[in-house]
């Protein structure tokens, strides 16, 4: 019991570090379409943005797959932008369902999953079984993940309903600030 409270913590810390702020920053860009009575669709894009790091975090830790940590750190914020951009280029057709949206979670959970692969592996040791670790971290993750969307969609709800603010302009303004937020961690980080 005592290592499943250490990786789930872990996991709850690794997306509520504000000095790792890029997950929140996607976790945002991901959501501001959607409202509480999307909860459904953000339930799976979270899971599969969830799946896909948990995926990547595993190839790595077994050693399936290595990256080079600096080109990672580019693509982190790379994913963030193109969310953001792809939320600006969408604005004016209505979301119906989550396929392209769901496909960006997962591809980019894949990515964030890396970023964090090198941390993990240095917590497990390596003859300890590291498939539990993995899952109490994912399970971590996905709990710390879902008190950001909720935050996020009380903060939506309060921006279109209590101040009346257009959905439209609310989307862009969101999306173009985590633009420009990004915009120097890929100045800073380009590995080339």
């Amino acid at each position: 019991m005592e290592n499943f409270k250490l990786y789930f913590d872990l996991g709850l810390n690794h997306v509520l570090d504000w000095k790792a702020y890029d997950h929140i920053l996607f976790l945002i860009v991901l959501t501001v379409f959607y409202s509480f009575k999307d909860w459904k669709k953000i339930i799976w894009l979270i899971t599969a943005f969830t799946l896909g790091h948990t995926i990547s975090l595993a190839l790595s830790a077994f050693n399936v797959i290595y990256i080079k940590m600096d080109i990672i750190e580019f693509l982190i914020p790379l994913t963030i932008a193109i969310t953001a951009i792809y939320n600006i280029s969408a604005i004016k057709k209505p979301r119906k369902g989550i396929g392209i949206t769901a496909l960006f979670a997962l591809i980019f959970g894949l990515i964030h999953g890396f970023g964090f692969s090198s941390y993990f592996k240095m917590l497990v040791d390596d003859n300890e079984d590291k498939l539990l670790p993995l899952i109490e971290f994912a399970m971590g993750i996905e709990i710390a993940q879902l008190f950001i969307v909720i935050f996020i969609l009380i903060l939506n709800f309060f921006i279109l309903n209590i101040l009346k603010r257009s959905k439209r302009d609310w989307i862009l303004v969101i999306s173009s600030v985590i633009i420009g937020v990004v915009i120097p961690m890929l100045i800073e980080r380009k590995f080339w």
